[in-house]
């Protein structure tokens, strides 16, 4: 049993590796080479950054076609990170508006700049720090988390799903509510890192490791 942490040259990609090492004794690889993708158990697309970036590195390092080919077959267990889950969607408005894998019907939108909190203070932007994700939809990775528990992010960019039977989670920030856990069939994706979100974040993980969609 092996999981591969596609590496695609973004994202925290030895930091997710060692928290999964942490929650399971499966195997646990950081690789660009197709035949170890393919031959895999379970997949996680992690991301950080622009998603210009992160869509032209997964293009030069010529993985686009194959991550493609694992969204669409839906075979084995997939687990999108920050921009991995961005980039499942149908385009981002970041750099000038930049097209995704389209996996996910929905787009990334922009957090406004003048955003306030209930109290009239401004909210920063991007949005960093500990936010509470609200259980929008069951799901077996929320198993064993607490309904509205908090996890960390970074991000200035949000998702916004055409299809409500996609969001499986939510943070409210300012006036904003954000869809940060996505998911369709085998694949659960979310812009939080649970590898920096502690307890919770490590429970996340494991569920992963453990789930039979």
């Amino acid at each position: 049993m092996t999981i591969a942490v596609i590496d695609y040259g973004m994202g925290n990609l030895h930091s997710v590796a060692k928290a999964l090492e942490h929650v399971t004794h499966e195997n646990v690889i950081v690789t660009r080479d197709a035949r170890r993708i393919r031959g895999a158990t379970r997949l996680v697309l992690p991301g950080q950054g622009a998603i210009r970036d992160c869509m032209g590195e997964l293009e030069r390092t010529e993985l686009r076609g194959l991550v493609e080919e694992l969204l669409a077959q839906q075979a084995k267990p997939l687990l999108g990170i920050c921009v991995g889950q961005q980039m499942l969607f149908d385009r981002s408005e970041e750099n000038g508006g930049i097209d995704c894998l389209g996996f996910l019907p929905g787009q990334v939108r922009r957090f406004p700049t003048d955003m306030q909190d209930a109290r009239g203070r401004r909210l920063k932007v991007p949005h960093m720090g500990w936010n509470l994700v609200h259980q929008h939809h069951e799901h077996p990775l929320w198993a064993g988390i607490d309904q509205d528990e908090h996890f960390y992010f970074v991000h200035g960019y949000y998702a916004e799903a055409a299809d409500d039977a996609h969001v499986l989670g939510t943070t409210d920030y300012g006036r904003v509510t954000a869809h940060v856990a996505v998911g369709r069939d085998a694949t659960f994706a979310v812009q939080f890192h649970p590898e920096k979100s502690s307890r919770a974040g490590l429970r996340l993980l494991e569920n992963f490791v453990q789930w039979m969609p």
